[in-house]
C-alpha cells in the first residue's frame, strides 16, 4: 500500500513546513561542518586525513587520504550501510500503513 499525498493548487505535492526545515537544518550543519574544519586546519595546520563514501545507486565508491583515511573510509562504510538499512525499515514500516 502507498500512502497517498494530496496535490496543492499548482499541481505539486505539498511539503510539510517541519520537514522542510529539517531539509534547511541539515544542509546548513554541513556547511558550517566545512567550514569549522577549513578554519581549524589554517588555524592549526598539520597534517589531516579524509574518507569519502559516495553511494550511485547500490554501488559505494570509496576512497581516502591521509594516514587515517582508513579508519575513516571504514567509518563511512559503517556509517552508509546503517543508513541504507534504516531507510529500507522506515520504508517497510511506512508501506504496511
Amino acid at each position: 500500500m502507498l500512502i497517498e499525498q494530496e496535490e496543492d493548487e499548482e499541481g505539486g505535492f505539498a511539503v510539510s513546513g517541519r520537514l522542510f526545515g529539517v531539509l534547511i537544518l541539515g544542509i546548513a550543519l554541513v556547511f558550517i561542518g566545512i567550514a569549522v574544519l577549513a578554519v581549524a586546519s589554517a588555524v592549526f595546520g598539520g597534517s589531516g586525513s579524509s574518507g569519502v563514501v559516495i553511494f550511485i545507486g547500490p554501488i559505494p565508491i570509496v576512497f581516502g587520504s591521509g594516514p587515517g583515511a582508513g579508519w575513516l573510509i571504514l567509518i563511512g562504510i559503517i556509517l552508509a550501510v546503517l543508513s541504507v538499512v534504516f531507510f529500507l525499515a522506515m520504508r517497510r514500516r511506512f508501506d504496511l500503513f
